[in-house]
């Protein structure tokens, strides 16, 4: 991996770590805000 993409990596492992701690709460509105936020980073990364 190179060096530049280690942190939008980081980013997108952070955002579904971030969804995952939602789910037991059942706020499905953050879960896929979160879910969208990894999305939109690895789009727009690779």
């Amino acid at each position: 991996m190179k060096f530049e993409k280690l942190f939008p990596t980081i980013l997108i492992v952070l955002d579904i770590c971030a969804a995952v701690g939602y789910l037991p709460s059942h706020n499905w509105r953050m879960v896929v805000y979160w879910l969208a936020a990894a999305i939109l980073t690895t789009c727009v990364t690779w």
